[in-house]
C-alpha cells in the first residue's frame, strides 16, 4: 500500500480492512522484547512483515507493555531511525510511529514515517497535536487508563462503553482545535491499555458503538494477556488462536485495520471473513 492509497482509504466509506504489522525495536516488550533491537534483525522483520502482506507497519522505540517504565525520546529516536532510514524508501508498506513524544514522532515522519500512532492520544505532550496538524497526517488517538507502568493496577470503570466513547468524543475536538483535519483522525479503543478482562471483552463485543463516530477503527488485540488468561496460555506467542479468534470478531463487527504481529495468517483471517461479510474475493493471501 503507498500512501497515495492509504489517503484514498480513509477517504472511503466501505474501506477494505487493512493488516498493520507490529515492530517493536526495544529490548522490554511484552511480547518480542529484544528479538528486534539490533537494526539488522528489525530490518530483516520489516522485510518479512511486508513480504507477508502488511499494508502497514507500525515502529516503536518505547515499550509501553503493563509495568514498562518511559524511555527518553533520543534513545527511542536512536532506535527507530536507522531502521525508518534502512526501509521506510524500499518498502511497498505505509509506516506509522509508534510513540507518545513530538520529537520522536517529528524526527520519524523526516525519516519516511507518515502516521503517528499515540497511546496517550496526544494528551502527554502538548506539541503532538500541533506537529500533526503541521505536516497534515493522520493521527490514531488511543484511549488507556492511567499509565504503563501502573494501568493494570486494579482498573476502574462506571461503564467503559461509555467512558471510552466520551474519551474520543473530547480528544477528536482537541485535535480540531488543535488545527487536525478531523478525516485524518483514526480511534483505538486501547485494548489491554488500563482494562482488565471484562472490560477488553465489553469493548471488543461492543465495538460496532465506536462506528456511530465515523472514524477508522483501529483494533490491537494481538498476543495480549487477556488472551491467555482465556485461553490458557502463559506465553505470548502461542496465543496465534486467541488472537485470529479476536481479529475474526473485530473484522466482522466493523475494526477497519488490526494490529498484529503474525501478519501472513491474520491476513488471511482477514480476507476470509471480508469475503464473507461483502462476497469480495481478493485472492490469495501472500
Amino acid at each position: 500500500m503507498t500512501q497515495d492509497e492509504f489517503n484514498l482509504w480513509m477517504t472511503q466509506h466501505d474501506r477494505r480492512p487493512l493488516v498493520m504489522g507490529v515492530l517493536n525495536v526495544t529490548p522490554d516488550s511484552f511480547s518480542d522484547g529484544g528479538r528486534f533491537a539490533a537494526v539488522e534483525s528489525a530490518v530483516a522483520h520489516a522485510n518479512k512483515l511486508a513480504a507477508d502482506g502488511a499494508d502497514l507497519i507500525d515502529i516503536g522505540g518505547e515499550s509501553t507493555r503493563p509495568g514498562s517504565q518511559r524511555t527518553e525520546p533520543q534513545e527511542q529516536i536512536r532506535r527507530i531511525l536507522p531502521v525508518l532510514e534502512a526501509t521506510a524508501a524500499q518498502l511497498p508498506v505505509v509506516w506509522s510511529v509508534d510513540t507518545r513524544s513530538s520529537e520522536v514522532a517529528a524526527a520519524a515522519i523526516d525519516a519516511g514515517a507518515s502516521i503517528i500512532n499515540d497511546i496517550s492520544a496526544a494528551r502527554d505532550d502538548p506539541a503532538m497535536l500541533p506537529l500533526t496538524a503541521q505536516r497534515r497526517l493522520p493521527i490514531i488517538l488511543m484511549h488507556m487508563l492511567g499509565e504503563p507502568a501502573t494501568m493494570q493496577a486494579n482498573p476502574h470503570y462506571k461503564d467503559v462503553m461509555a467512558e471510552v466513547k466520551s474519551f474520543f468524543a473530547e480528544r477528536m475536538a482537541a485535535a480540531k482545535s488543535a488545527g487536525v483535519n478531523p478525516n485524518q483522525i483514526l480511534l483505538d479503543p486501547g485494548i489491554g491499555f488500563g482494562k482488565n478482562v471484562n472490560h477488553n471483552l465489553t469493548l471488543i463485543r461492543e465495538m460496532k458503538q465506536f462506528k456511530e463516530l465515523d472514524r477508522p477503527l483501529v483494533i490491537g488485540t494481538s498476543r495480549k494477556g487477556f488472551i491467555g488468561t482465556i485461553s490458557g496460555e502463559p506465553q505470548p506467542n502461542q496465543r496465534l488462536f486467541g488472537t485470529a479468534a479476536t481479529v475474526a470478531w473485530s473484522i466482522a463487527n466493523g475494526a477497519d485495520i488490526v494490529r498484529v504481529h503474525d501478519v501472513e495468517p491474520m491476513l488471511k483471517v482477514v480476507r476470509v471473513i471480508r469475503a464473507i461479510r461483502t462476497g469480495v474475493v481478493e485472492g490469495p493471501a501472500k
